[in-house]
């Protein structure tokens, strides 16, 4: 099973063969960088908010703006799945 995310935002890999679980870091930079609400909303229903938190904070990706914009918006009502 794979999060409902669109699968351009994983364009450089094979989207029906990607692992999830090895690869949750790589799926978190770019829904936090380039995904839409409802990615956002795939993507708590996926890893859960603490774990997106998580690798977001490990990620050496995402600058300091795009980390504090998730640990802002992950505990938001637009987030209210």
């Amino acid at each position: 099973m794979s999060p409902n995310i669109r699968p351009h935002l994983l364009w450089e890999y094979d989207f029906s063969a990607f692992n999830f679980q090895k690869g949750a870091i790589i799926v978190v930079e770019r829904v936090l960088e380039r995904g839409n609400l409802q990615d956002w909303r795939a993507l708590v229903l996926y890893y859960g908010r603490e774990k997106i938190l998580e690798l977001a904070h490990l990620s050496k990706q995402l600058s300091k703006r795009d980390k504090d914009f998730a640990e802002l918006f992950i505990h938001s009502e637009f987030l209210a799945i």
